[in-house]
C-alpha cells in the first residue's frame, strides 16, 4: 500500500510518501510544498492545488493521511491553514484518494508509542523506522512521513476494520 502522508500549512505542506506491508515500510518521497510569503492567499491555494494534482497523479497513492487541525491561540492561523487543508482534501478527493485524519496525539502515540512525546522523539523514531540516514528536512515533511507511518499502523491493524 503507498501512503501519502499530508502535513497541512499554506506556506509549507509536508509531504511523505511510503510503501507499507504489513509491519514494514519504507520511504519512496519526502519534501514539501511551498507557498511565497506576501503572495495574494487565493493564489497560494491555487499554487498548493496544482502541485498536490502533480503529485497524485505521479505516484498514485493507495491512500493519503492527515494531520487534524489543532489551533488554541491564533485563530487567524487556523483559518488560513484551513484554508490550505480544504484545497488539500478537494485535491484528495478529485484523484479518488481516501482520505484518514489523525490527530497529533495519535500520530505520536503510533509512532513513538506514547502520545506525549516530543517533536524530537518523533522525528527521530520516524528517521528510525524508515531506516533513513538523518531526520528528513524540512521537519513539514518529517510530520508528513510520521503521518503516513500512523496510517500504516492503522490500515495494518486487525482492529482497524480497514
Amino acid at each position: 500500500m503507498t501512503i501519502l502522508g499530508l502535513d497541512p500549512g499554506y506556506a509549507i505542506v509536508g509531504f511523505g510518501l511510503i510503501e507499507s506491508s504489513g509491519m514494514t515500510s519504507r520511504e519512496i518521497r519526502h519534501g514539501a510544498i511551498k507557498t511565497e510569503a506576501h503572495t495574494p492567499m487565493q493564489e497560494r491555494l491555487l499554487a498548493i492545488y496544482e502541485d498536490m494534482g502533480v503529485l497524485l497523479q505521479a505516484y498514485k497513492p493507495d491512500a493519503a493521511a492527515i494531520e487534524e487541525l489543532f489551533f488554541n491561540t491564533n485563530t487567524t492561523t487556523a483559518i488560513l491553514v484551513a484554508q490550505a487543508r480544504g484545497i488539500i482534501l478537494l485535491a484528495c478527493t478529485q484523484h479518488h484518494v481516501p482520505v484518514f485524519e489523525y490527530t497529533p496525539l495519535q500520530v505520536k502515540q503510533a509512532v513513538v508509542g506514547y502520545g506525549r512525546a516530543e517533536k524530537q522523539q518523533v522525528m527521530e523514531m520516524t528517521r528510525i523506522l524508515l531506516n533513513l540516514p538523518s531526520i528528513p528536512k524540512p521537519d513539514d515533511a518529517a510530520d508528513a512521513l510520521a503521518i503516513a507511518l500512523c496510517h500504516a499502523q492503522s490500515a495494518s491493524s486487525l482492529l482497524s476494520g480497514y
